[in-house]
């Protein structure tokens, strides 16, 4: 049976309303850890923390990142991860704490959701995003 038809054979009319961003945040927030700037600063002294910076590598360049941070664009997450893939990077194998971010902190709660499905269970991601980290008065630097 198609996905868009009742067990009675009736079409199911998708409307706009089916499509909702802030329905797919609320239900990964559900399942995955977020964390505070502060705390995010406090995990970086830990060997096996790796700070995610998932942003485009333009928003890098124009405001900066995180000290100590890892670019990872959000477009090969999955594919620098994955033991698997042909573009793993063995700097991010899954024996890490993962914490991502991203600049307002709703790319970085997806990306979480998708590594804990994809396995990885030490992951978390920074509630704010880079912006938080700025308005916490937290160092950043210039991308080089």
């Amino acid at each position: 049976m198609p996905d868009n038809k009742t067990p009675d054979n009736k079409t199911i009319e998708k409307t706009s309303a089916d499509v909702s961003l802030k329905k797919l945040l609320d239900a990964a927030r559900t399942e995955i850890t977020e964390q505070d700037p502060a705390d995010v600063k406090a995990l970086l002294s830990q060997d096996d923390v790796i700070l995610l910076d998932i942003r485009d590598i333009r928003e890098l360049q124009r405001e900066g990142i995180i000290p100590g941070s890892y670019h990872c664009p959000r477009g090969m997450l999955e594919f620098w991860i994955a033991p698997d893939s042909p573009y793993y990077k063995p700097a991010l194998s899954p024996d890490h704490q993962f914490i991502l971010h991203c600049a307002s902190g709703w790319r970085s709660a997806l990306a979480a959701k998708t590594l804990q499905d994809m396995g990885v269970t030490k992951v978390s991601h920074m509630k704010g995003g880079f912006a938080a980290w700025k308005e916490c008065g937290l160092e950043v630097e210039e991308k080089t």
